[in-house]
């Protein structure tokens, strides 16, 4: 694994940043009258998904805590699968757009799975 000095530098990291900008950009054509719910709920759960991951990063020197934060980011990104698929029930997305964002989250998901599985090489004690 390359050593990667900050949470900024994960991939995963990076991706979630970008899933949830374009959410964010793609909701702005939500109606008003989702703004306190569908709006509001799948802009939390895809922004949360970097900020676990963040958190994530700053408990690395204990591994449960580690994998705990990397689950609720998972947890994150399987709501926003589901708001997405609720935007595309309503027609508020197509079914391309909503495909392709869920494939995204679908691979932050393999990717979050695959730190939870070598969470001991990203928690190597201090020494």
């Amino acid at each position: 694994m390359e050593y990667v000095e900050s949470f900024r530098d994960l991939e995963v990291y990076k991706s979630s940043r970008l899933l949830s900008k374009e959410i964010f950009e793609l909701t702005k054509s939500f109606p008003k009258e989702e703004m306190y719910s569908m709006t509001d709920q799948v802009r939390r759960s895809s922004r949360s998904i970097g900020a676990q991951i963040a958190e994530a990063w700053g408990k690395r020197r204990y591994e449960k805590h580690f994998v705990s934060k990397l689950t609720d980011a998972d947890g994150e990104q399987l709501e926003t699968q589901h708001w997405l698929e609720l935007a595309l029930d309503c027609g508020y997305l197509s079914k391309t757009k909503t495909d392709e964002l869920l494939n995204r989250c679908s691979s932050i998901g393999k990717m979050i799975g695959s730190m939870i599985t070598k969470s001991s090489s990203f928690c190597k004690p201090d020494h």
